[in-house]
């Protein structure tokens, strides 16, 4: 068995809330949109619990017989089993997490495996934790947070950390969500035992965990937590679901979020945020700032399945799984919500809504690009009839966006946010025998030499498979023992994009 190993955790006692209580804070009655939502209607039968939904659209989710599915945009079937390299079979499914952008990790009756282009692949560190899984977080560091049943773990650089006070695990924890701390520092914030902590990091491997100072009312009690991303000039924030309201956590200030009904659930992805309240659905897009009410759902057996950064969530209507949006929502591939692009020029393709033949364009960097079918490529075709990479070297350095918007024969619209990190490729030439040579040996080679992987045991098969190992860490698929830490990834990145040198 793989040990554990401890992380450095402080735990501060200070006492948590605030007597003067929730009504003295600054308060929203947001005044929502009624709109038509859009449904598709999957032809899997889902059992209740988490799924993971990808950007992309699909995702990995548990049937009502148990087995782990992975589901296509349209809500059909996609191939998904365990990989003939692993030592152990995949038993009957539990439930599905978000581990990255494009990986889900699924739990099992046998215990853990990551969920990757058609494969469950058993992870070198699965027997270290078992069955017991709760919820998951990404930090914004890249670490991805599991809180279980035998306490609180830490994944980074494929390596599971136990964090513990004086020796005892952190256990109680429900909920899981990434989002700035009071005082701005990046963190993860706790539901442990029904009382709010947020996880900041003092210094290399020391994290501090302290009581959060939310002011609530006398008997209002804690239910759930979701935190929205951060997007080109705005900063993530926090949304706590009480038994009386809704509280956000923005900009260090705590304001308190009131509708005619009191909101019962809670979920986000991305820029988005989803609310049930006894009989309406609300979704907030943090972008535009505006609130809407979802009309011609039927709400009265409802729960939350997955969200994903698109503004879609898949819910269980009854005996039915659904996938709702504002409008049908057009996809984004090649790029993903907080990737950071190194290369010159990148394969960036729309997918229309399924179902839809709407008109598609892309705005990026000031220019807008009409997306021509059947491709529908930012970077247009070239000469022969393929799909043309879009050069990004006129965009600024730093965080900007693409906006994908689909235009209906009826005149409305959806569209689609991307927020990425350009980092065009500086003047040092990287080689893989002194840059990547070290991390295919760390992180790589357990799994693509000897084991399940495809064979990259040479810097011959580095640079002739470049392609598809830059497009696979990018989209933070692998390597299959958790996501690689992002200097790493831009590391190889990097090293691709200036011509694959040994």
């Amino acid at each position: 068995m793989k040990v554990v190993a401890p992380v450095l955790l402080l735990l501060v006692t200070a006492a948590c809330g605030d007597s003067s209580g929730s009504s003295t804070l600054p308060l929203e009655r947001p005044q929502p949109t009624a709109f038509q939502a859009s449904q598709v209607r999957s032809q899997e039968a889902l059992a209740s619990g988490s799924g993971f939904a990808d950007q992309t659209g699909g995702g990995i989710f548990v049937s009502v017989a148990g087995a782990p599915v992975r589901l296509r945009l349209d809500g059909s079937r996609a191939p998904l089993e365990g990989h003939p390299g692993n030592a152990v079979a995949p038993g009957k499914a539990r439930a599905a997490f978000r581990l990255g952008p494009r990986t889900a990790l699924v739990e099992t009756e046998t215990g853990l495996f990551l969920a990757d282009a058609g494969w469950l692949i058993a992870p070198p560190w699965r027997d270290a934790l078992g069955p017991g899984l709760v919820a998951t977080a990404q930090a914004a560091d890249g670490a991805v947070w599991l809180a279980h049943t035998s306490g609180l773990y830490r994944l980074h650089e494929g390596k599971l950390s136990a964090l513990k006070v004086d020796g005892a695990a952190l256990e109680g924890i429900t909920v899981l969500a990434a989002a700035p701390a009071e005082d701005g520092a990046p963190g993860v914030w706790l539901l442990k035992d029904g009382k709010p902590y947020v996880a900041v990091a003092t210094a290399a491997g020391v994290y501090q965990v302290r009581p959060a100072e939310l002011r609530l009312d006398e008997r209002e009690t804690l239910v759930s937590m979701a935190g929205l991303e951060a997007s080109k000039d705005a900063t993530a924030e926090l949304w706590v679901l009480t038994s009386e309201r809704l509280l956000r956590h923005k900009d260090g200030k705590w304001r308190r979020v009131e509708f005619a009904q009191r909101p019962v659930q809670l979920l986000s992805a991305g820029r988005f945020l989803w609310v049930k309240s006894s009989d309406q659905l609300l979704l907030y897009d943090a972008d535009a700032d505006s609130w809407g009410l979802a009309t011609g759902v039927e709400t009265r057996e409802f729960r939350f399945v997955a969200a994903d950064e698109s503004g879609s969530a898949w819910v269980q209507l009854g005996a039915e799984t659904v996938v709702l949006s504002r409008a049908p929502v057009p996809r984004v591939l090649g790029l993903h919500q907080g990737m950071r692009v190194v290369e010159d020029s990148l394969l960036v393709r729309a997918v229309p809504p399924a179902g839809q033949t709407p008109t598609l364009l892309f705005r990026i960097g000031g220019a807008e690009v009409v997306a021509e079918a059947p491709g529908y490529s930012l970077g247009g075709l070239e000469k022969d009839g393929e799909l043309k990479p879009y050069s990004f070297a006129a965009l600024e350095p730093g965080k900007n966006v693409l906006e994908l918007v689909a235009r209906f024969l009826d005149g409305s619209e959806s569209k689609r946010l991307v927020y990425f990190d350009f980092q065009p490729v500086g003047p040092v030439v990287l080689g893989w025998d002194k840059d990547i040579r070290p991390i295919h040996e760390a992180r790589c080679a357990k799994c693509h030499i000897s084991g399940p992987g495809r064979q990259l045991s040479t810097y011959e098969l580095w640079k002739e498979n470049a392609e598809l190992i830059t497009a696979a860490v990018r989209d933070q698929r692998m390597p299959a023992d958790g996501p690689l830490d992002q200097q790493l990834i831009t590391l190889i990145q990097r090293w691709a994009a200036s011509g694959a040198k040994p």
